[in-house]
């Protein structure tokens, strides 16, 4: 299978995270969706990564179907049989991309419209609700143990971008959520080299 992907997606990181603890390997091909590729774009319309290719070439996207994909495909679970714990489980991945959702709207609100047509207006309200998410996350930090789940990826993927783009901007206060990638790496050694990366 291949993996289209970006390395400082925090979707790509979550979905090449869940891949390496299942024991699915991967080719992954590193693309840029600013350029539009025809790989990408013939692959998914959207021109959004990840995309996950599949042996017969179905295209499966975004992120979160590619997860459920991966689960069904291996022998290991990543997501909880337990329908109570597996809501859980999902509720968790969808804070996780949902505050990734809001960092990438102030990177691209930043990054594509000339300085002086940006909005500050957008930026804080995207903010505001950052900031209403890592305070619940860090009043409610998920259990890591050694049965890691697809939320715990997508929150590690998360935290990972933040590290990325926004440094000293998001941690004040909020120690058991600045403290929680480490513990996340005793229990997942590759998470070093496959958080979003510049």
């Amino acid at each position: 299978m291949k993996l289209l992907f970006a390395p400082a997606s925090p979707y790509s990181s979550k979905v090449r995270m869940a891949a390496r603890h299942l024991g699915i390997e991967l080719e992954e091909i590193r693309v840029n969706t600013a350029e539009n590729p025809s790989e990408l774009v013939d692959a998914n319309p959207l021109g959004k990564i990840p995309t996950l290719i599949t042996e017969d070439g179905t295209a499966i996207f975004d992120s979160r179907a590619i997860m459920h994909y991966l689960d069904r495909r291996s022998d290991k679970r990543l997501y909880p049989k337990k329908d109570e714990k597996r809501t859980e489980a999902e509720v968790l991945e969808a804070l996780a991309d949902g505050i990734a959702d809001c960092l990438l709207a102030i990177v691209y609100e930043k990054r594509l419209r000339p300085p002086e047509l940006v909005s500050q207006d957008v930026i804080e309200r995207q903010w505001a609700k950052i900031n209403r998410s890592l305070d619940h996350l860090d009043r409610h930090l998920p259990k890591t143990a050694k049965k890691l789940h697809g939320g715990h990826f997508a929150l590690a993927a998360t935290l990972g971008y933040l590290m990325l783009r926004f440094p000293g901007e998001w941690e004040n206060g909020r120690a058991a959520l600045t403290e929680w990638p480490a513990k996340f790496a005793k229990h997942f050694e590759p998470y070093p080299a496959l958080r979003p990366k510049a």
